[in-house]
């Protein structure tokens, strides 16, 4: 039964400026994880760090926070305003049966001010504080270990030449619960034992993880897992997690190292223990060494979260096993010592495989999110590939280049596969589009080079 707008209690949800196209799937994704809904009625400017949201509780809340890593923190508010006479009048215009359990006189409490694109004198701030004598505190000021913080929180805009000298909105809340950015840096790939060329930033892996609904006993695989960096950010949530590659060495973690002044990699560089560096062993299933077009796996449903980045044949190449012109005469004579070669794989088979792979081994309800690679003056939504099981949730574009970027898609399961599901790509239009992108190297690199020349000719002027 849906909660009534009454029921719900609005929130101001304080935003980090980064990865703006990411903030908003992440909260809904994580909203629905812990029983909520977004409604069409939530107060958001999507570039802004300020955020209403109603919520049914406090729980809730705090569920939230202790996965986000897009949020720095969250507060219930209590008063809201386009200057300081309307955030008085909404304070005052504020149940005092909602006040007063946080106002009490054996209470201990303090009063914050966060500005967004101003920096206030200490003078201005307590001059601030000090309008705010009309709230019915009865309890003491503690700055250091205070049982209460309020908040009061100023937005000037986003134009740092034209800051205004009052702000455009005003909030006073109660603080609630902080995110979970400190785990940014605290799983940087900087400090990780085993890394490789295209080894996840460490909030990007979180924010897919959180995308894809992760959570505590989930089964999360990684097609194309690599050095295994997002089988961390799940392992971190409590989910249990594998993946397979198609290169040996990564998956044991032997031949050249990544890092500089570095000529080998060592015996603590493998999957295994980058999830032992974290204490997250436990949630280690395997990784094997695996093609993906040729998948390995019994038939049903058997992940929570597909969550993974495929090559786009810039730093690592689009390989599967079997030659170029590999017949079924040659597949009947190989035997098990035999060492296929491996020939080049287009990136409209890597992503409609992987679809395909999704749409069958998925459970219900599950999520596939993946990294879709694009050359920007070519790009239509209709681009994106589309599988009859799945629905688009969200296409979040991160820039790599002026011309290319690279979409973090996340589809969900809503129908269960069926044989005549297993080729539905090739009568769908979508693909023909799709394939034009297979050149997505060639237009990279053709851009980096034209920019190069650019740069070669300016410097001769």
């Amino acid at each position: 039964m849906a909660l009534s707008a009454a029921a719900l209690r609005r929130y101001l949800l304080l935003l980090a400026q980064e990865h703006l196209e990411f903030r908003l799937p992440e909260i809904k994704s994580l909203l629905s994880l812990h029983g909520g809904q977004f409604s069409g009625e939530q107060e958001i400017r999507v570039n802004s760090p300020f955020w209403i949201l109603s919520i049914p509780s406090e729980e809730m809340a705090r569920g939230l926070m202790k996965r986000t890593v897009c949020a720095k923190s969250i507060f219930e508010l209590w008063g809201h305003g386009r200057s300081a006479g309307e955030l008085y009048a909404s304070l005052k215009n504020y149940p005092v049966d909602k006040m007063l359990p946080y106002l009490q006189s054996d209470s201990t409490y303090k009063i914050h001010i966060h500005t967004f694109n101003k920096t206030l004198t200490q003078a201005q701030k307590i001059k601030k504080i000090d309008a705010l004598e009309f709230l019915p505190f009865k309890g003491k000021v503690n700055l250091k270990k205070p049982e209460h913080i309020f908040w009061i929180l100023e937005d000037y805009g986003m134009d740092p030449n034209n800051v205004p000298e009052e702000p455009f909105h005003l909030y006073f809340g109660r603080w609630i619960a902080d995110g979970q950015r400190e785990l940014i840096e605290s799983y940087s790939v900087k400090k990780r034992h085993f890394i490789g060329n295209t080894s996840m930033d460490a909030c990007l892996s979180f924010i897919m993880a959180n995308h894809g609904r992760v959570k505590p006993n989930d089964v999360v695989y990684d097609p194309f897992v690599g050095t295994g960096g997002l089988l961390i950010s799940s392992a971190h949530f409590g989910a249990y997690v594998c993946g397979t590659d198609i290169d040996y060495n990564t998956i044991h973690g032997l031949g050249k190292a990544t890092r500089k002044n570095q000529k080998w990699r060592g015996p603590d560089e493998n999957i295994r223990a980058n999830l032992r560096q974290y204490g997250l062993e436990k949630y280690y299933l395997d990784a094997l060494v695996s093609d993906s077009s040729r998948p390995i796996w019994r038939k049903g449903m058997l992940f929570d979260a597909i969550i993974t980045d495929p090559p786009y044949g810039i730093r690592e190449a689009t390989r599967r096993t079997g030659a170029q012109k590999e017949t079924d005469k040659t597949a009947e004579r190989s035997t098990e010592n035999h060492i296929f070669v491996s020939s080049s794989y287009h990136l409209s088979d890597i992503f409609f495989d992987l679809l395909k792979f999704a749409a069958e081994y998925l459970v219900m309800g599950g999520r596939l999110v993946y990294w879709l690679p694009i050359y920007r003056p070519e790009y239509t939504e209709e681009i994106i590939p589309r599988h009859p099981c799945l629905k688009l949730i969200s296409n979040c574009e991160q820039m790599l280049s002026s011309h290319t970027s690279r979409r973090l898609i996340t589809m969900e399961k809503v129908k269960e596969f069926k044989d005549q599901d297993q080729n539905s790509y090739l009568l769908d239009g979508q693909y023909m589009p799709y394939k034009g992108h297979n050149s997505f190297r060639e237009k990279y690199f053709s851009g980096v080079t034209k920019r190069i020349a650019k740069e070669e000719k300016d410097n001769q002027k």
